[in-house]
């Protein structure tokens, strides 16, 4: 089997009783993070569509639209992650597979959307890429959300290897640059591709302070340099 889908495994085990933490979805502040983020990648679903939802974890993501009348297939490569995810989760509308998302076992055209928030960089990149390309129908599109290697914390986070352990990183996760990101969606031939940095509003800020750092964080957003700090990058394209 793959190093890196060993270490992905070894990863689920490890984090099964903190994901929370380690994502940062636990404080106050996380909360509204990851509010955010369901809005950004589910808003456009519509009852009927087939979704692909990649690297489900505990089923976080999916839950928060299992009763839009989509078609969810949601996979991951870790059994115990997904072992949460489907007691999580009850809906005939929802199924679970143990899968890598860089070599999807899915025909050609066989979705209309896949979503993901923060799983293309535990991927093997390019590969992925094609794989999406390759299973969405003409006209469907991906929306993902992934760390932006231009924030200073991620490039720390991301390139001490103590500070990536002391973190709760998997050993082969990374993160991107919007442009070279891009160029790799270009390439495969992704069209309409929207990449914008967002989100200045970090877990740990106390409660009081949130409102605060959300205006503030909004009026970051809008300035062409500031922003290329930001702490995630979204991602939208289509085949």
């Amino acid at each position: 089997m793959d190093k890196r889908i060993l270490n992905e495994k070894k990863h689920g085990k490890k984090i099964i009783n903190v994901s929370g933490k380690v994502w940062g979805w636990e404080s106050s502040a996380g909360q509204e993070r990851w509010q955010r983020r369901v809005r950004m990648l589910t808003s456009h679903i519509e009852g009927g569509m087939r979704v692909l939802e990649i690297g489900c974890g505990t089923g976080e993501l999916t839950k928060m639209f299992q009763n839009n009348n989509s078609r969810i297939l949601s996979i991951d490569v870790s059994f115990d992650l997904i072992g949460i995810a489907k007691r999580k989760v009850k809906s005939d509308k929802v199924t679970f597979l143990l899968q890598d998302a860089s070599n999807l076992g899915f025909a050609e055209n066989s979705f209309d959307t896949i979503i993901g928030s923060s799983v293309l960089h535990h991927l093997e990149v390019d590969k992925a890429l094609k794989e999406f390309y390759r299973v969405l129908r003409p006209g469907g599109s991906i929306f993902l959300t992934e760390p932006n290697m231009m924030n200073p914390q991620i490039v720390i986070q991301k390139n001490i290897p103590f500070i990536k352990k002391l973190s709760g990183d998997s050993p082969n996760e990374t993160a991107f640059l919007r442009w070279s990101l891009k160029k790799k969606l270009e390439k495969i031939g992704f069209k309409d591709i929207e990449l914008k940095n967002f989100d200045f509003l970090h877990p740990a800020i106390p409660k009081v302070m949130i409102p605060v750092v959300r205006y503030l964080g909004s009026f970051m957003e809008s300035l062409p340099i500031i922003r290329e700090v930001a702490g995630s990058i979204y991602i939208k394209a289509r085949k």
